[in-house]
C-alpha cells in the first residue's frame, strides 16, 4: 500500500497506541491537547523518537520495524519536517537556507533548484534575506521550501501555524491548501486547534493520553464522535444520558426518553429497547422557533425552557438554554446575530428549539465512575 502507514504502542516512559494511514496528496491531522502524544508520534515517524514497539513504512519502504529490528536513522528517511520554531539557520539567507537541504544536488545545480522551491511558496524576491528579516509567515514558508527541497516521501508539519498573528495564519492556511494540490506525498499535520483541522486536513485521527480515540473526516469526528470521551474533546457540549424506548426500523427511528421527553433519533440499531445511551446535539444543528411565525421543523422533538445565558460572538450569538427551566437540562444553541435580535433573544426570555433527530448521535454512556469523575470537573 502506498502512503504512510504508522502503528506505535507503548506504555512507558511516554504511553502510547496510535494507529493511523495517510494516504499520498492526502493532509491528516493529529488534533489533541498538550500531552496527548501528537509531537512524540511526528518525531517517530521522522525517527527522532523510537518507542517501544511500532512500525513505520512509507510507498512499502519500512522506516521503522522494532519486531524486526530496523530503525532507518532520521537523515536516512526521506521525511521533510517543519518545526513549531521553523529551526532555520539565522545565519544564512531564505536561498541559504533551502541549499542547505539540498546536498543530494550538485553543487553547481543547488541555487536555481533553491530558487525554484522558494517561487513555489511564494517567496519570489525575498531569496537574499535572512531570516530576522522576514515576517513569522515568510519565515514558515522557508521552512516548508527547506522541507520540500529534500524530495521528502512524506511532509511533517509540527503546529506550523502557532507562531504567526491570526491573519497571517489565514494566508498561509490558503497557501497551504493550493499547494498541496501539487504535492503528491503524505503530509501530516500537528495541531491542537480543531478549526484547523476542519479546514485543511481531509482525514483527522483524534489522540488523547497517546491513545488514538477515533480516525475518520474532521466533521465527523466532530459532530458523530466514537464515545463520550472522544465528543468532550472536540468540545461538543450538548451531550446528555437518556433510555431507548423503541426501535421504529420501518420509519428510519429510533425513540428515546430523556427524562420524560420523547425524542426521535436516526435509526440506530445496534441499541436495543432498555439500552441507556449517551446523545448530543451539535449547538449549529438545534433549530429556533421563530416567533413571529412558525418555522418548519418545529415539530420536531420539540423543547422549551428560559434562556440562561446569551453571548455575541461577532457575527453569531450562542445561548443556553435551561430546558423546563431547570438548570440540569441545559441546551446550547447558536444562531446568526441578526436571528437573534429578530426573536428578541437575551437572558430571562423564553425560548423553543428543536433538537433535529438527523442531527442527534447516540453513543454508549460513560462507565459510571468516570461520569462522576467528569461531573466532579465541571
Amino acid at each position: 500500500m502506498s502512503g504512510l502507514k504508522v502503528e506505535v504502542h507503548q506504555e512507558a516512559p511516554i504511553p502510547l497506541a496510535a494507529e493511523f494511514y495517510c494516504a499520498p496528496g492526502e493532509v491528516l491531522a493529529l488534533v489533541g491537547p498538550s500531552g496527548s502524544g501528537k509531537t512524540t508520534i511526528l518525531r517517530t515517524i521522522a525517527g527522532l523518537y523510537r518507542p517501544r514497539k511500532g512500525r513505520v513504512s512509507v510507498d512499502h519502504e519500512v522506516w521503522l520495524d522494532t519486531d524486526a529490528g530496523i530503525m532507518v536513522p532520521p537523515h536516512r528517511r526521506a521525511a521533510g519536517i517543519v518545526f513549531q520554531s521553523y529551526a532555520l539557520f539565522p545565519h544564512m539567507t531564505a536561498i541559504g537556507n533551502v541549499g542547505a537541504a539540498l546536498e543530494h544536488l550538485p553543487a553547481s545545480h543547488r541555487k536555481k533548484r533553491a530558487a525554484e522551491i522558494l517561487q513555489m511558496v511564494n517567496l519570489r524576491g525575498l531569496e537574499d534575506r535572512r531570516p530576522a528579516d522576514l515576517s513569522g509567515g515568510q519565515q514558515q514558508r522557508v521552512a516548508v521550501a527547506r522541507a520540500l527541497a529534500r524530495q521528502p516521501k512524506a511532509l511533517l508539519l509540527d503546529e506550523p501555524f502557532s507562531a504567526v498573528d491570526s491573519a497571517t495564519r489565514e494566508r498561509l492556511y490558503q497557501e497551504l491548501a493550493s499547494m498541496r494540490r501539487r504535492l503528491s506525498m503524505p503530509v501530516v499535520l500537528v495541531t491542537h486547534d480543531l478549526t484547523e483541522a476542519l479546514m485543511l486536513a481531509d482525514n483527522l485521527c483524534l489522540l488523547h493520553h497517546g491513545r488514538s480515540l477515533q480516525y475518520g473526516r474532521p466533521l465527523d469526528v466532530l459532530e458523530r464522535p466514537a464515545s463520550v470521551e472522544a465528543a468532550r474533546l472536540v468540545g461538543q457540549r450538548n451531550i446528555f444520558s437518556a433510555t431507548v424506548v423503541e426501535q421504529r426500523p420501518e420509519f428510519g427511528f429510533t425513540i428515546l426518553d430523556w427524562e420524560g421527553h420523547r425524542l426521535e433519533t436516526a435509526a440506530a440499531p445496534v441499541f436495543r429497547s432498555g439500552d441507556s445511551v449517551a446523545w448530543l446535539v451539535p449547538p449549529s444543528k438545534v433549530l429556533l422557533h421563530r416567533r413571529d411565525r412558525p418555522s418548519r421543523g418545529t415539530s420536531e422533538n420539540p423543547v422549551s425552557g428560559v434562556i440562561a445565558q446569551h453571548i455575541l460572538l461577532g457575527d453569531t450569538a450562542v445561548s443556553v438554554l435551561h430546558v423546563d427551566g431547570r438548570d440540569d437540562r441545559r441546551i446550547t444553541f447558536q444562531v446568526p446575530a441578526h436571528v437573534a435580535e429578530r426573536n428578541r433573544l437575551g437572558v430571562g426570555e423564553k425560548a423553543s428549539v428543536s433538537l433535529l433527530a438527523s442531527a442527534i448521535h447516540l453513543m454508549k454512556p460513560e462507565p459510571e465512575e468516570q461520569r462522576t469523575l467528569n461531573d466532579r470537573n465541571c
